[in-house]
């Protein structure tokens, strides 16, 4: 016995010889990414119109199965249950005429057919009159919904098979019939609710609330389970910027708690190690500067002679390179952030750039309130200010402050830095110029504290080139 093989879809021209070559060289994830890249379409697509928020996710995961299962349940009603329901009921009241022609056409009546319309009523619950003979009203439109217009038009036919008029949108508690007889017509007025199943919304209704109840139930379950999560991303978006976080506490699932509670733990290390690393460094930077001054005090003593000048000249050097050493190693510290005006730090930064020879202008665009720790973000622009002043003789200031985002560009019509050395000026202790003068070639410690410091705002600088032939320094952090 052979069994017939099941083909797959065919791959695109080229693809097959295309993945078996990168399984070879590259292995088999690769292969895979390149099989599914004709095919990945519908993923992306997916992937952009899908919530990017954990609640309306959650909403969705939860929300759009209920409501295709209702939606399923419902037309499974409407279609097995409503459809027979009305077929029977349409089936019995039709008989019930057709009874009643019967009775008419074959039965001697009274004038007024007195005894057949009471029979009509009291029994069948049906209101008829017997009309001289006269044409058939004008078929009226068809109604949107003409389910039981279509169903009693198809029992006249099979039981009564006589000409007939039929309306059932005309009066909205009644359907009127019109039979055709050969001396006759027979009018019947019959309740709708006799036609159709007319209790077929009340499971609609009680399906529909009882949804909705259950959904906003669930809606609020879920809100309370995710509301810790949303905690935990808060805290360590704000730790992460240096903010304070306030009264954390681990809260929600246990899965929630476990992640909360190592999330203080790494908050409480890292707060410690900032804090025995400012210990030491405010030790050392006691001991170093008490050396200085006393080789300064000494230096004081000896008069002005040349050899003293240079012997100065090389103290405040070693001051100053200490003070960057030990305000790399320091980082942000135990600074917090606050409010603070950036049209104010603006002012600083260019009334020291033109004390270096520059010419400054600034422009904000947005709120100049910024929440960022002061000592700290002012150092980072004054590094990247005073390193344009020290090549350039023109620069341009530039804030966007927007609910994300706070950039600072900083243009500059100096020399520049070549592309292939941008990402490495930002080492410590790196320097452009081999010279280790202030002057010239610094310390080599500006650009790499002024990146630190953005990062520890969650932020970051990139080094780009000027609309005025210069250097451009972006920075971006979170407003």
């Amino acid at each position: 016995m052979r069994l017939k093989s099941t083909r797959l879809p065919a791959f695109p021209a080229g693809i097959k010889e295309r993945a078996a070559a990168v399984w070879r060289n590259e292995g088999f994830r690769r292969a895979r990414a390149v099989v599914a890249t004709p095919y990945g379409h519908v993923a992306r697509r997916l992937r952009r119109v899908m919530p990017k928020g954990l609640f309306t996710r959650a909403i969705l995961i939860v929300v759009l199965p209920f409501l295709i299962l209702q939606s399923v349940l419902a037309f499974v009603f409407m279609e097995r249950h409503y459809d027979l329901v009305t077929r029977r009921l349409s089936e019995a009241v039709i008989r019930e005429v057709a009874t009643l022609v019967e009775i008419i056409e074959r039965y001697p009546q009274d004038a007024d057919f007195s005894i057949v319309t009471d029979i009509a009523n009291s029994k069948l619950g049906l209101s008829i009159s017997v009309l001289p003979p006269e044409p058939l009203p004008p078929p009226r439109p068809k109604p949107f919904f003409d389910f039981v217009d279509r169903v009693l038009s198809d029992e006249i036919r099979r039981q009564i098979r006589r000409p007939f008029w039929i309306d059932t949108v005309g009066r909205s508690s009644y359907v009127e019939m019109r039979i055709q007889l050969p001396d006759h017509v027979l009018r019947v007025i019959a309740r709708r609710s006799q036609t159709y199943a007319s209790n077929s919304h009340i499971f609609i209704v009680w399906m529909i609330s009882t949804s909705f109840v259950l959904m906003v139930v669930a809606l609020i379950f879920l809100r309370n389970q995710i509301r810790p999560i949303e905690r935990l991303a808060n805290a360590a978006e704000s730790f992460g910027k240096g903010r304070p976080i306030g009264d954390f506490r681990p809260r929600g699932a246990l899965e929630v708690r476990r992640a909360a509670q190592a999330f203080i733990e790494m908050r409480k290390r890292i707060e410690r190690q900032i804090e025995q690393r400012t210990t030491m460094l405010a030790g050392v930077s006691h001991d170093l500067r008490t050396v200085l001054t006393r080789f300064r005090l000494q230096l004081a003593l000896l008069g002005d002679r040349p050899e003293v000048t240079d012997l100065k000249s090389d103290v405040d050097e070693m001051h100053h390179m200490l003070e960057d050493y030990l305000a790399f190693a320091r980082g942000d510290g135990d600074e917090e952030a606050k409010p603070t005006d950036l049209a104010l730090m603006f002012e600083d930064l260019e009334a020291e750039a033109e004390i270096a020879g520059a010419s400054v202008s600034s422009k904000i665009t947005g709120s100049p309130d910024i929440m960022v720790k002061p000592i700290a973000f002012k150092r980072c622009l004054t590094n990247l200010v005073s390193n344009a002043a020290r090549y350039a003789d023109t620069i341009r200031l530039k804030a966007k402050h927007d609910e994300r985002w706070l950039t600072i560009t900083i243009d500059d019509d100096g020399p520049g830095i070549p592309a292939e050395k941008r990402e490495t000026v930002f080492r410590p202790f790196y320097r452009l110029e081999e010279s280790r003068a202030r002057e010239t070639g610094g310390t080599g410690l500006g650009l790499a504290i002024a990146l630190d410091i953005a990062r520890g705002h969650g932020g970051d600088i990139q080094l780009g080139e000027s609309p005025m032939g210069g250097l451009r320094a972006k920075v971006r952090i979170p407003a």
